[in-house]
């Protein structure tokens, strides 16, 4: 295991049924190819060594003489390979004979038993085996720093799987041997099954099916190897394809044991039924971080908020839209409000803030014109972005309002004594209670709500003006990280009917980020860039979403963010935003303490009633010096 990754793999090269000697070759060569790639266990399918359609040979001694052979050679060969691999074969004791598993390290044998045998359709196991024990499903074996346990084919499809267990007690990767013959609708089956298990028991899984030379006398078999994560596919072959027989993957299992540690029913579930607790490993991670370490293996998503395929992405976006909506729509139903007062800048956030209102009034049946879009320009507004914002109220039906700032933060200005020419933090903070002033005093006046418009990133970095832009009534983007923002203005705009409406959504988009605060520049064009200020926000959601969903060490979200982030930005860089992130994430915690209510769309949140309670005087020491 090296910066808590285990390599792992999952073969199943070519077989010959009953051939034990060429199966064996074929298993050591596969496992040459392997350690080439640093893979440090490996399992291979169900009956490796004999093949799975051998039949009535099972009871041939001439087969199990050769099939111990066999075991024997490999033993031989682990001694030296500097690698674990997991061989199925069928072993007699007692009388009877059994379906297991091999697990051979450094010159050493683990035997694991079968438990479940199919004897229906076109399965007639019983006819061979025996069933093995339930006592032994619930070996656990360490190596590498891991705890691993293996299930055998069927086990996997019965209502409690061994590996349930075998997780409980503390397997923390799940490797199973198979053989499955290849049906219509099979394939797919299996692999939601393989999924959903390593999402079930918090755990990586590694499946491989035998394939090629199996017995085609009544089935067709092809590889399939397959491993994942807590749920995500992180590695499959492609099974109709002669060369792809194996898969490789970096499974993580730091983030395994942080979600058992976080997810307190999966302890819960163990004590319930009776498995030693003793056995659930809730180590930290590695103290130090090998950062020349290649994670070749893995995919690490710059934008893990953000899907990779369009199909996923739309689904993601149209999902996340109807919360906010659904969100919006009870809080208005609640508290019997019919008319919403909202800032529009011609930003993205309050963009997308606008676009939700009207979908949760068009639910509700409410007219369009109940809801008061107000345009504040101030000292530093575009023209562009003021602009964009009277087409987008316009364009959608709102009620337009345009109330300028710069007289009202001018007198403020001079009762406070502050010379204008100081552009400062209480120039910029001014200008955002003065527009926040005028929203809640317009709601009061017209029986309406504030609805908020900042967002997720904007939290993380209190990148607000405490009690300014911070406060609102309900505010609908608070679980909405920055980089998907534009997604979601993007999806209205590939669905808006109107072309002058669409083109005004995808001019917001390219808008450059920025608060407006200060005089644009001699084009009047934005000269206050946010990014330029607090750092570019893909890297900052990127911090974010390690920082919460796995408590990851600043030094391992680096060495994440130099992998995901290569090419693009230096490591001088990633480590100067990294160290802005965690200052910026503690001393600004006391603006997400008192956050206005909003929906949360994703795996993790700030909400101090719900994911993220922190104290606001928290020391980030610690995380700098561990950066550092």
């Amino acid at each position: 295991m090296n910066n808590g990754f285990l390599r792992i793999a999952a073969a199943a090269p070519e077989i010959r049924v009953a051939d034990v000697e060429f199966n064996v070759e074929k298993i050591i060569s596969t496992v040459e190819l392997l350690k080439k790639e640093r893979v440090e266990i490996v399992v291979f399918p169900e009956l490796s060594l004999t093949g799975y359609t051998c039949g009535d040979l099972f009871h041939s001694s001439v087969l199990l003489n050769k099939a111990k052979e066999g075991l024997k050679k490999l033993r031989d060969y682990s001694v030296a390979a500097d690698i674990d691999i997991i061989v199925g074969l069928p072993i007699s004791d007692g009388g009877r004979l059994f379906n297991c598993a091999a697990l051979l390290r450094n010159g050493q044998i683990d035997i694991i038993k079968k438990t479940y045998l199919p004897n229906y359709n076109e399965f007639y196991e019983h006819r061979w085996f025996a069933s093995g024990s339930e006592t032994e499903e619930q070996k656990v074996i360490e190596t590498r720093g891991v705890r691993i346990g293996i299930e055998i084919c069927e086990d996997l499809w019965v209502t409690i799987p061994p590996s349930s267990r075998l997780a409980l007690a503390g397997a923390e990767v799940i490797f199973n041997l198979s053989a499955s013959d290849d049906l219509i609708g099979k394939y797919q089956y299996t692999l939601e099954l393989v999924k959903q298990q390593s999402a079930r028991c918090l755990c990586a899984y590694a499946y491989s099916s035998s394939g090629r030379g199996e017995s085609s006398t009544d089935l067709v078999y092809a590889p399939k190897t397959i491993i994942t994560e807590n749920g995500t596919v992180l590695s499959a072959n492609r099974r109709w394809e002669d060369n792809d027989f194996y898969s490789i993957a970096d499974v993580d299992i730091q983030a395994i044991r942080r979600d058992r540690m976080h997810t307190t029913t999966f302890a819960d579930c163990a004590t319930n039924h009776n498995i030693a607790s003793r056995a659930l490993n809730l180590d930290g991670e590695q103290q130090s971080i090998d950062f020349n370490f290649d994670l070749a293996y893995r995919n690490v998503n710059p934008t893990p908020f953000v899907p990779s395929s369009d199909k996923d992405l739309d689904e993601r976006c149209s999902e996340i839209i109807n919360i906010q909506t659904a969100g919006l729509v009870q809080r208005l139903r609640a508290i019997g409000c019919r008319s919403l007062v909202v800032g529009v800048s011609g930003g993205l956030d309050s963009t997308l803030a606008l676009l939700i209102a009207v979908r949760a009034f068009d639910r509700l049946g409410i007219e369009r014109e109940n809801i008061i879009g107000i345009s504040m320009p101030g000292f530093g507004t575009t023209g562009r972005t003021f602009g964009n914002a009277r087409a987008l109220i316009d364009g959608l039906g709102a009620t337009y309002l345009e109330i300028p700032i710069a007289a009202a933060v001018k007198q403020h200005f001079k009762d406070i004594s502050h010379d204008p020419g100081i552009k400062d933090v209480t120039y910029e903070n001014s200008q955002a209670r003065e527009r926040t002033q005028i929203l809640m005093d317009v709601a009061n006046s017209r029986g309406a709500i504030v609805l908020g418009t900042g967002d997720m990133s904007e939290l993380a970095l209190g990148w607000a003006t405490y009690n300014g832009d911070h406060m609102s009534m309900y505010g609908v983007n608070v679980g909405v990280p920055k980089t998907l923002v534009k997604h979601l203005v993007q999806w209205f705009a590939d669905n808006e009917k109107s072309l002058q409406l669409k083109n005004v959504l995808l001019d917001i988009i390219d808008t450059p980020i920025s608060p407006e605060l200060v005089p644009g520049d001699k084009e009047n064009e934005i000269s206050q860039k946010t990014e330029d200020l607090v750092g570019p926000y893909i890297l900052h959601d990127f911090f974010l979403y390690y920082t919460l969903r796995y408590g990851f060490s600043p030094m391992r979200i680096e060495f994440l963010a130099r992998k995901a982030f290569r090419g693009q930005f230096s490591e001088e860089e990633i480590a100067k935003w990294l160290k802005v992130f965690i200052k910026r994430f503690f001393s600004q915690q006391f603006k997400r303490s008192c956050l206005p209510d909003g929906p949360k769309v994703g795996s993790v949140c700030l909400s101090p009633r719900g994911d993220w309670r922190m104290p606001s005087d928290a020391s980030p020491e610690a995380w700098l010096s561990n950066l550092a």
